[in-house]
């Protein structure tokens, strides 16, 4: 089941904080944060979409032609020029740091053809030219080889595990300055209307303590504050 753009533009007005928190209490789900990746630019790391997934495994020295970036064996030009605009390309390095998945052209073109972000739990190069580029990604930092020197992209759009986090292609990425989280797919529009209803509740919540109340019975609310809560929506 395809995500809609509404859910999606109504996950972006709800943090990554609020959407873990929702996973955990509805339905136990203690690992949706992708480990160990920081922002290329701390300024520019937000962004929400679909998954779109490339794996790396290690390389094997008799199979560097299949790893360079023109075979035929690669998927990584073939994901690059048709995963749809608005996705998010989250790669499986299996944490690896041999080398570095993507570089400034290759940043250039996912920013030409709209693509929404990337996450990778190994590193990028280039890290001048993309800390001033528009692309937001989310890696384990950056190094100057190739990937090839150390890794070989073997599949597109397939279940990947990055930073931890088991990911599905069509699985939604949401990421803000606290990192980068996985939605399972099935779960995105139970998650936006219950995160939606949380921050408006910790608003008030935050207002109130703001304004000198305690913590106490307020957060987490009691019945008392859920009452006051909902008279204060209601009226």
């Amino acid at each position: 089941m395809a995500v809609s753009a509404e859910i999606l533009e109504a996950l972006r007005g709800i943090s990554t904080a609020t959407l873990t928190i929702q996973m955990l209490k509805s339905h136990g789900l203690r690992t949706r944060a992708v480990a160990d990746v920081r922002p290329i630019s701390p300024t520019n790391c937000r962004f929400v979409g679909i998954a779109s997934t490339l794996r790396y495994v290690p390389a094997r020295e008799d199979l560097w032609h299949e790893a360079v970036l023109d075979s035929p064996a690669n998927p990584t030009s073939d994901l690059i020029e048709t995963m749809p605009p608005g996705n998010v390309l989250v790669i499986d390095m299996g944490g690896s740091s041999a080398g570095g998945a993507l570089g400034d052209i290759l940043v250039a073109r996912l920013i030409a053809r709209g693509v929404a972000g990337v996450v990778a739990d190994g590193p990028m190069r280039d890290a001048g030219p993309l800390g001033t580029m528009s692309l937001a990604i989310w890696s384990k930092g950056c190094t100057a080889p190739p990937s090839f020197c150390g890794l070989l992209a073997v599949d597109r759009d397939v279940t990947v595990g990055c930073g931890g986090v088991l990911v599905r292609p069509g699985d939604v990425i949401v990421a803000d300055e606290d990192g980068p989280i996985v939605i399972p797919q099935h779960l995105a529009e139970e998650l936006a209307r219950a995160g939606l209803e949380q921050e408006r509740m910790e608003a008030w919540i935050k207002a109130r303590v703001e304004a000198g109340a305690s913590t106490r019975g307020l957060y987490p609310p009691g019945d008392a504050a859920l009452a006051e809560y909902r008279a204060a929506v209601d009226s």
